[in-house]
């Protein structure tokens, strides 16, 4: 399992490879949800996602041997492009697995930071087949993106440039979908500042963190629904336990709550963000947050703002 001297290490060996991105502030969102908001902007991150971190930290650590035969992923979002861009910066040949209806933007990106795209059918069945031939045909490293100690530590990193930058939160919260930038924080925010609350955010049709949370026990993601692709993902063995020792609550947001999110988040604050990003915004902004006392200055993670700007789900 990873830990805070993890997140420690790969904030020194990411620190001439990442950016150490901004924060936002606004007041219109102070406003709306009664408390002070301090966005950090990973949407401004290489590949435009925090994936970025995770992947490098990763790529970092692979053993001259190991990076001699490639590496090797399934993903068909930011992971995709975060592998791709962290081997292309170490000189490793990056084969990507990718579903045959993944984006056409993102696929783009891939292949323009120089990685192998191979075509598999929609399904996880398909996705994990393709890349365990992979594996067996060229004896590349897989590297996952999110169930991983070096990819968890790595997003960590995002939370603990957080709490440097904006002294004094009451609050840390993050999106959660497998789960790797959560539990990052998580070690982070625990190691650094441990009176700091965490709560996770999660689209209510793609809702498994919640359910877990309610059951007491790992209830894997079955059939989501949701316009937040990159919280689909199902929580993972390391991922799971991290989140069920430390946060205070996964909050959930409708699809409607998530999209008004996003438009206020493009239209008050000029955050060009992705759907999975305005999931906390929406979770703050919702009822059951604000009912909170005493948490008035609020740390938000914008995991991402890889958007489809053929598909906008306003107009």
């Amino acid at each position: 399992m990873p830990n805070f001297d993890d997140i420690l290490a790969a904030a020194e060996r990411l620190a001439p490879w990442v950016h150490r991105t901004p924060i936002a502030t606004c007041s219109t969102l102070d406003r709306l949800a009664g408390r002070q908001l301090f966005f950090k902007c990973e949407h401004l991150q290489k590949i435009g996602a925090f994936k970025f971190r995770g992947a490098m930290n990763a790529m970092l650590q692979l053993p001259e041997e190991a990076a001699a035969r490639g590496v090797v992923t399934h993903s068909s979002g930011n992971h995709a492009q975060a592998l791709a861009l962290a081997a292309r910066l170490r000189g490793v040949q990056a084969t990507i697995v990718m579903p045959a209806n993944s984006a056409a933007v993102k696929r783009r990106a891939v292949i323009d930071y120089g990685a192998r795209v191979v075509d598999c059918a929609p399904n996880l069945a398909a996705r994990e087949s393709t890349t365990a031939q992979i594996q067996a045909e060229t004896g590349a490293t897989l590297i996952p993106p999110y169930d991983h100690p070096q990819i968890i530590a790595g997003q960590g990193t995002a939370a603990l440039e957080l709490l440097e930058q904006v002294p004094d939160l009451d609050a840390v919260i993050a999106p959660v979908g497998g789960g790797g930038l959560m539990a990052g924080t998580c070690l982070a925010v625990r190691g650094r500042a441990p009176q700091v609350k965490l709560f996770g955010a999660e689209p209510l049709g793609a809702n498994d963190a919640a359910r877990s949370f309610a059951a007491g026990k790992f209830v894997p993601q079955t059939d989501p629904h949701t316009i937040a692709d990159g919280l689909r993902t199902s929580l993972g063995e390391l991922t799971w336990p991290i989140l069920r020792d430390h946060l205070e609550e996964v909050i959930t947001a409708g699809e409607e709550e998530i999209i008004a999110a996003m438009r206020l988040a493009w239209e008050r604050a000029k955050l060009l963000i992705e759907p999975s990003s305005a999931v906390p915004l929406a979770a703050l902004l919702g009822e059951v947050f604000r009912q909170k006392p005493g948490l008035r200055r609020i740390g938000i993670i914008l995991s991402g703002g890889n958007v489809d700007l053929a598909a906008l789900p306003f107009k």
